[in-house]
């Protein structure tokens, strides 16, 4: 990377090794149906359809991302002060300015979202701009930033596509081709084990396989995020108190305005979840307490200590 945020070895080793269980996990499947088809062709063509899908995703990232949270570009003389500070942000990290978008909803979250730093977009929401100080929100914005020069953004897009698109690959050879599996026989094949059964185990075994893959680089990539965007404005602090803030108040939120906006889980800056349970033992981001926990030593490291004394001045927006 060229810009100036921390590098994270240990975030590029873990986005190389996703992408390579996943690609691999694919190549995988198709070379299996290949072998278990009497039409390889069409194994290929199911295989090519799955790509240019997720090649789709890809280029497109950053507006399905800000279509799914119904948000809207904004230009500078619409968010003056939300621009000034992303401007800022972007000359002190030497990144290239992303699409600036606001969606309009109460939940307090922003998230980063496109396949590179120079087609990249940050959103933010009504309810974070309400509720933030300048300061928290400039460090809620460090850290979206950083999310677009680690190019995380792009192989979280990426890897989601591909366990997406895996599934379809092996529903398609399910139920397409009028009896693409075992000749024409969907419901049995050569050794008598039902083909719906057989396709059954494989995609569990592709989701699980997807599902921890996905879920380690997430949570690993939003600590990077975290020191990255807190060494760039030299100010965990306020990083920190943002972070507390944004989980406590979506804790408030009401669950059916929760439920709305967890697809996009992945990519907020915290999870669309209150209150313990299962969703929290598959969490898309480590805990609060682990956040700052690292905050605290990024506060250490630049003699700035974590004292509980928060950034408390009013938002002025």
């Amino acid at each position: 990377m060229s810009n100036r945020f921390v590098k994270d070895h240990g975030l590029t080793a873990r986005m190389t090794l996703t992408m390579f269980v996943l690609g691999a996990l694919f190549v995988a499947v198709v070379v299996g149906l290949m072998f278990a088809v009497q039409n390889a062709g069409l194994a290929m063509i199911i295989g090519v359809v799955g790509l240019g899908i997720a090649w789709f995703q890809y280029y497109n990232s950053d507006k399905i991302a800000l279509k799914a949270m119904r948000a809207r570009v904004v230009a500078p003389h619409e968010a003056p002060e939300l621009h000034a500070m992303i401007d800022r942000l972007c000359a002190m990290g030497d990144l290239p300015k992303p699409t600036v978008a606001i969606a309009y909803t109460d939940m307090p979250n922003a998230f980063a979202t496109g396949r590179s730093p120079q087609h990249a977009a940050v959103c933010v929401t009504t309810g974070i701009l309400d509720r933030l100080t300048l300061e928290e929100l400039e460090g809620v914005l460090a850290h979206e930033l950083s999310h677009v020069a680690h190019r995380d953004v792009m192989v979280m897009t990426l890897a989601s596509s591909a366990a997406i698109i895996t599934g379809m690959v092996l529903r398609g050879a399910q139920y397409g081709g009028l009896g693409l599996l075992s000749g024409g026989r969907r419901d049995n094949n050569n050794n008598g084990l039902p083909i719906w059964l057989l396709v059954l185990l494989v995609s569990i075994v592709v989701y699980a396989v997807s599902f921890l893959a996905i879920k380690l680089l997430s949570r690993y990539r939003e600590l990077a995020a975290d020191r990255a965007g807190a060494y760039l404005t030299g100010n965990p602090s306020a990083l920190a108190s943002a972070l507390t803030k944004i989980t406590g108040q979506i804790a408030q939120i009401p669950q059916r305005d929760l439920r709305s906006s967890q697809p996009m889980n992945a990519f907020f800056i915290a999870p669309a979840v209150s209150g313990m349970s299962w969703r929290t033992l598959t969490a898309t981001h480590p805990t609060l307490e682990q956040r700052l926990e690292q905050l605290a030593k990024v506060a250490t490291e630049l003699g700035r200590p974590l004292d509980g004394g928060f950034p408390t001045r009013g938002p002025g927006h």
